[in-house]
């Protein structure tokens, strides 16, 4: 502790020099049309914002959500436990993303990126085209009635579609994606789940009930997941299952 007292002590002096430096962190410019333009230091802020809820946008705003639900289920239904590892999951999850997204990301690129780089745009309106192409991707995976219901939450009329805010937009696309992804998953469990029965019944019916079913199971369901190329078909399914238009 009384280190620490000594380090402050000596850089206090450091601190107040450089508290007296007059630099312009954050300016606002008000620009000749109306639109404002924002400092260098205040657009690396703003970026430097966005990586850190980069994991949360990526979990909510793309094809994640769907697609780690049902490989977890997936695991579930199996009777693997923890085979393949979380971390494995969110490999295949992250890039079986990257890939159901790339026409998404490359219009953000081909629209907001590169004009701004290239000093056509200002960083606002960067921004507000980068989202289009996203927010279409997330209405066209949206129910209805999801968004009326966050519609009716948020006590709003809208004219269109085209004017509701993303904050209503996101809650209703990640509704939607929760049960798109329930629904695939039921349909991957109902296989494994009639192997589990059979085996049961037939463990049963030869008295051997103080062997656990699953033991004998697993080997069936690994079985037939593999006969049947069964990542190849799931992972397939599961990219095809996005709409885009």
């Amino acid at each position: 502790m009384k280190k620490l007292l000594f380090l402050l002590w000596l850089l206090f002096p450091v601190l107040v020099q450089a508290a007296d430096l007059s630099l312009p962190a954050i300016t606002v410019t008000q620009g000749a049309n109306g639109a404002q333009s924002y400092s260098v230091n205040l657009q690396i802020l703003i970026f430097m914002t966005l990586l850190t809820l980069l994991p949360g946008l990526l979990m909510a705003m793309t094809a994640f959500t769907r697609i780690m639900i049902v490989l977890s289920i997936l695991r579930q239904a199996i009777g693997l436990g923890q085979t393949p590892t979380n971390q494995i999951l969110i490999g295949i999850t992250l890039f079986l993303t990257f890939f159901v997204m790339s026409p998404v990301f490359n219009q953000m690129n081909e629209q907001a990126i590169q004009p701004y780089l290239a000093n056509k745009i200002d960083f606002p309106q960067a921004l507000q085209v980068a989202q289009l192409p996203l927010r279409q991707f997330m209405l066209n995976q949206t129910r209805k009635n999801d968004l009326a219901l966050f519609e009716k939450f948020s006590a709003q009329n809208y004219a269109s579609i085209t004017d509701v805010p993303m904050q209503v937009v996101i809650p209703s696309f990640i509704t939607s994606e929760l049960k798109t992804a329930f629904q695939i998953g039921f349909i991957l469990f109902l296989p494994f789940l009639v192997i589990d029965l059979v085996v049961a019944s037939v463990l049963m019916a030869m008295g051997m009930m103080m062997l656990s079913p699953l033991i004998i199971s697993l080997p069936f369901k690994i079985m037939l997941f593999v006969m049947v190329d069964g990542w190849t078909l799931v992972l397939g399914s599961l990219a095809s299952s996005f709409a885009f238009s």
